[in-house]
């Protein structure tokens, strides 16, 4: 018995993918090229390196920063309503603050964010894990939570995700920049992370980690003051030696490596 493999209109159906593949792949794959490359193609990121070219080069020039050295650190203060961005040479140990922002819009109250639809913005120690040139808030930075300490004790089933950075004076859980200052915020971050900065950190607490402040907001909040005490162990670590703390996460603490 004889077995027609293909018929004439699926001969010449895979004859038509096959001149796809061979005219049009180099249209759509983005192979080899690097992360600033393929961001370049949408028009939002060409626009904020046009909009933000004297910013780029006078915040290096400021701070003796090499723009394909930059390496950056985010920090995110929620009662402060703050973000601010350090920065450093490659080669160098330390950071130094670059800029701080007023972040424009705020949901939920203190405290970590537990699952998904409490309105929190995340408290912990995070990345950056996608950047969305392509954003309903212009232009946005999402980071890894839930992380693997949020995973231990947040709802199991729907701990709630897609936490952003980004434009726009809108929010449930992200942290909101208008517009202009998350172009400065995201170029800043997809130059690093384009000088090979694999993570680019993005620390949230719930308020400067003094003692003062963690005993004041612990009376108010009594249930987060031991999560609170292990995020200050953090703190504490750059607020001394500038550098970014160490750490692992085993039954939803934070371990950290406190060597100078």
């Amino acid at each position: 018995m004889k077995f027609k493999l293909f018929n004439s209109q699926t001969l010449y159906f895979f004859i038509f993918l096959a001149l796809v593949a061979v005219f049009f792949s180099p249209l759509f794959s983005t192979e080899g090229q690097d992360l600033k490359t393929s961001q370049l193609q949408y028009k939002r990121v060409r626009q904020a390196y046009q909009n933000q070219k004297d910013f780029l080069s006078a915040i290096c020039k400021q701070h003796q920063i090499e723009l394909q050295e930059l390496e950056i650190l985010i920090r995110a203060f929620k009662a402060e309503a703050r973000l601010e961005v350090w920065g450093k040479n490659k080669k160098e140990a330390t950071f130094r603050l670059l800029k701080s922002y007023e972040i424009c819009a705020s949901s939920g109250t203190l405290g970590a964010k537990r699952k998904e639809g409490d309105r929190q913005v995340p408290e912990g120690f995070y990345h950056i894990n996608h950047f969305n040139a392509d954003s309903f808030y212009h232009l946005s930075m999402g980071i890894n939570y839930p992380n693997a300490a949020d995973r231990f004790h947040a709802d199991k089933k729907r701990p709630g995700g897609a936490i952003y950075v980004h434009g726009s004076c809108v929010t449930i859980g992200c942290i909101p920049l208008t517009d202009e200052k998350i172009e400065e915020v995201y170029l800043l971050a997809l130059e690093a992370r384009n000088n090979g900065q694999k993570h680019v950190p993005v620390y949230i607490f719930p308020f400067e980690m003094s003692n003062q402040n963690l005993e004041k907001y612990s009376k108010i909040y009594s249930s987060q003051q031991d999560f609170w005490k292990n995020l200050k162990v953090g703190y504490d670590y750059f607020e001394l030696h500038k550098k970014l703390p160490i750490f692992s996460v085993a039954e939803g603490l934070y371990i950290f490596n406190l060597k100078p």
